[in-house]
């Protein structure tokens, strides 16, 4: 009953099942290894903003460039305060606002975007604080340079002037002529009553939209490996069953007795009606001859 199996159509069946059920297992597990090293980075991130709050500052240039281990130092840096911008499309605790954000000449001669506060509202460059004059020293949270469109960054253009959608160089270097760090700080204290703007995670390390598709695709993989066994073993029941069949000799009706076609040529003819050759058949053709000559002789 299983000799099917031995046949070329079922070989090829065989061997796709046996490449596709572990092609689906190990995809299926690469993608859940990536949604639990996303998650460990998450925790790692979180460890390390709650670490960075107890640990000293450091100076900037120590901390450069920023990556996944300084991002959320604390450091410090020392300058003059110059041109001032505001970041609108900001949320704080849920609320609508800006940032405050002030440009700081540092002793090195380079500039540093500092985030001195969150204001509600929509920015106006009159609410915003003037920045203290002088030499000052901030000490603050590094962070790395935003991308629009990425964490809430606001990626609509045509901003007023002295707005700008995101922190960056790139977005920045079009505003000022100043030779840019690729970073900026949030200060730790806010200035002039503004709110301190927390720190953010490093890019990449967040339970974020990504993460979760890693474990949607998990199941996916899961679930087409499943259906590749469930498929197999339909097709081989079906199998069986025809297979089962043959041997009992079970055959469908034949489609070409149909009702109401036409009997063969050479069939029995039907109850009552006359057969072909005779005497009443004769007859019949005798006396239809008959009545054809009578009907055909003038009468006199």
């Amino acid at each position: 009953m299983y000799r099917f199996l031995l046949t070329p159509r079922w070989w090829g069946i065989n061997v796709f099942v046996l490449l596709a059920i572990p092609f689906c297992v190990f995809m299926g597990s690469w993608q859940l290894s990536r949604f639990e090293a996303r998650v460990d980075d998450h925790r790692s991130a979180e460890a390390q903003a709650d670490s960075a709050r107890t640990q000293a500052p450091r100076p900037l240039a120590e901390m450069l460039p920023v990556d996944k281990a300084t991002s959320g130092k604390r450091v410090t840096a020392s300058g003059r305060y110059g041109d001032q911008l505001l970041v609108p499309d900001r949320e704080l605790d849920g609320r609508a606002g800006f940032y405050v954000l002030t440009l700081l000449r540092t002793d090195g001669g380079r500039t540093l975007p500092v985030v001195r506060g969150w204001l509600p509202g929509t920015a106006d460059a009159a609410r915003a604080p003037a920045p203290p004059a002088g030499e000052v020293s901030v000490t603050g949270a590094l962070q790395a340079p935003e991308t629009p469109g990425d964490n809430g960054v606001s990626a609509r253009g045509g901003l007023p002037p002295g707005q700008t959608g995101a922190i960056s160089t790139a977005s920045l270097v079009n505003l000022v002529s100043d030779d840019l760090y690729d970073a900026w700080v949030t200060l730790d204290t806010a200035d002039s009553g503004m709110t301190a703007v927390p720190a953010r995670a490093p890019s990449g390390t967040g339970l974020d939209l990504k993460a979760f598709q890693n474990l949607g695709y998990t199941g996916e993989w899961f679930v087409f490996a499943g259906f590749v066994v469930f498929m197999w073993f339909r097709l081989l029941r079906r199998e069986i069953e025809f297979a089962r069949d043959a041997e009992l000799g079970i055959t469908g009706p034949d489609a070409s007795a149909s009702p109401g076609s036409p009997a063969p040529t050479g069939s029995p003819a039907s109850p009552g009606s006359p057969a072909a050759g005779s005497p009443a058949s004769s007859g019949s053709s005798s006396a239809a001859q008959d009545t054809d000559v009578d009907a055909s002789t003038p009468v006199r």
